[in-house]
């Protein structure tokens, strides 16, 4: 499974209109905690498969979707079903974290 690079332009339709569970990883290049969250991504996507789709969101050149999130620190991780969010975390976590995070809501 692949993790899909989110933006401006199609988070609407990736994230939003998606009918299934998403994470969205909201990040930046600048920032240490959010590289570090990077392989995880990879992780999520080929561990949980259909069951849930995976997608980074860059902040700083997609303000409309960041602002729109609410983000106030990086990395940010979101998980949305039928475009709803069911929960947030802000921060960088491990890997039994987020698996005990993404668990909870599968």
């Amino acid at each position: 499974m692949t993790v899909h690079s989110l933006s401006d332009a199609n988070f609407q339709a990736e994230v939003m209109e998606y009918p299934g569970l998403v994470l969205v990883d909201v990040w930046a290049t600048w920032c240490g905690p959010c590289r570090l969250m990077a392989p995880l991504m990879d992780w999520a996507a080929s561990t949980y498969g259909d069951a849930l789709k995976v997608g980074k969101l860059e902040a700083d050149p997609n303000p409309t979707s960041r602002d729109a999130l609410q983000v106030q620190g990086l990395p940010a991780l979101m998980l949305f079903r039928n475009g709803q969010e069911l929960a947030r975390h802000e921060g960088a976590m491990a890997q039994a974290q987020l698996k005990a995070f993404l668990d909870a809501h599968l």
